[in-house]
């Protein structure tokens, strides 16, 4: 089956954003596909993973490659909600309150270690993520689309944290978990990273625009027309309401991850040059979509099972459609 024009050009610039990402980003084909299904979706992102696995490397890489304005916010213990949204001052030439915008008003934002900042000011961007606003002295100012959150943690340091709730959790589409590369990829890393190059700074240089923010807008409107049969989308459904009653989760996720489910099915389906969802594409990328949006048991936890085992069992025991 021949794909549209739209459909074929928005694919070949998914794939066309991937290779400028692998520009700057040493292996990790599949949190790079992560992360471009996201970003066909309309989906924001939690990034997961040790110190010096490219988290924060990826997405000046996705900034590069997708016009736009980029900001980064570096999560602090003192930070202010203020501090990302903005505040009113009081202009002395006109003798009045004026709104000074904060980082938040732009098309990329970089969370850095989200989870150091108190839940005050990680509140401040949930008004943000979910309608697409923020409130500065009670105006509601709009945020210009495509307006896209992609926020980091470190799992293994609790010390001065501040997990996020989980109100919080359920508005990012994807948590996608950033391993350690392996040794071809790490030896390639280091290879790259230390020939002729002075200092350890994040070099995206190589990266080049493939995509303008008004492209993305395109590719975004294409992603959520793809055809999906109504057995595939309720598949999707079942997977996540059969999370709900599974052994040792105490608490499943809602029907927004049902939402979320679909809408990334929808990405994965064009990042791979279909204009159609399939099974596998639901399968492809449940685990990032669930993952944090699962509250497991004290009896999981002391047989040492996290999320990834109950979601590895679950798709192995859910039936799939035959399409």
């Amino acid at each position: 089956m021949s794909l549209s024009a739209e459909v074929q050009r928005c694919a070949d610039s998914l794939a066309a954003l991937e290779a400028a990402i692998g520009c700057a980003l040493v292996g990790q084909p599949r949190v790079v596909r992560e992360s471009v299904v996201a970003l066909a979706a309309a989906g924001h992102v939690l990034l997961e993973g040790v110190p010096g696995v490219g988290k924060t490397l990826l997405v000046h890489a996705l900034a590069a490659a997708v016009g736009g304005r980029f900001s980064r916010i570096q999560f602090t213990p003192d930070l202010m909600p203020s501090d990302v949204t903005g505040h009113a001052v009081f202009d002395m030439k006109s003798e009045a309150f004026r709104i000074r915008r904060g980082p938040i008003f732009c098309n990329l934002l970089l969370g850095d270690e989200i989870n150091r900042a108190p839940a005050k000011t990680q509140a401040a961007l949930l008004e943000a993520m979910q309608e697409q606003q923020v409130t500065i002295e009670g105006a509601a100012l709009t945020l210009s689309p495509p307006f896209l959150v992609f926020a980091t943690q470190n799992p293994i340091e609790h010390e001065g944290t501040y997990p996020l709730p989980k109100a919080q959790l359920d508005r990012f589409l994807l948590k996608i978990i950033v391993d350690h590369p392996d040794a071809d990829e790490e030896l390639a890393m280091v290879r790259q990273v230390t020939h002729d190059r002075v200092g350890d700074r994040l070099d995206v240089s190589g990266v080049r625009e493939v995509l303008s923010a008004t492209d993305l807008l395109e590719v975004q409107q294409v992603t959520a027309r793809l055809r999906i049969d109504d057995s595939v989308l309720a598949y999707a459904v079942r997977l996540v309401r059969s999370t709900r009653d599974w052994p040792g989760v105490e608490t499943g996720p809602g029907p927004r991850a049902g939402i979320a489910l679909v809408r990334a099915a929808r990405g994965h389906a064009l990042a791979d040059s279909r204009d159609y969802v399939t099974p596998d594409d639901v399968k492809a990328m449940a685990p990032a979509v669930l993952r944090h949006r699962l509250a497991l048991g004290a009896d999981l936890e002391i047989e040492g099972l996290g999320p990834e085992d109950v979601l590895r069992d679950l798709l192995a025991d859910v039936p799939a459609p035959r399409t």
